[in-house]
């Protein structure tokens, strides 16, 4: 079942986090954690969102 929507309002601080399929690995190597650093930070200027933290685990990463 999802999860329900979030209540959004101005000024809110919204986590972000994505988990590999059973424990499994997202990142393989250091390439790929610089990789999804580019994309979160181009993506986060294209729609205007602030990152204030981020963690970047082998099988997770959280915003």
């Amino acid at each position: 079942m999802a999860r329900q929507w979030h209540i959004e309002y101005r000024g809110a601080l919204y986590p972000i986090l994505s988990r590999g399929n059973e424990q499994g690995k997202i990142f393989s190597d250091d390439k790929d954690r610089l990789f999804f650093l580019e994309v979160l930070g181009r993506m986060s200027a294209r729609f205007d969102i602030e990152i204030y933290a981020y963690v970047l685990m082998n099988n997770h990463f959280l915003c």
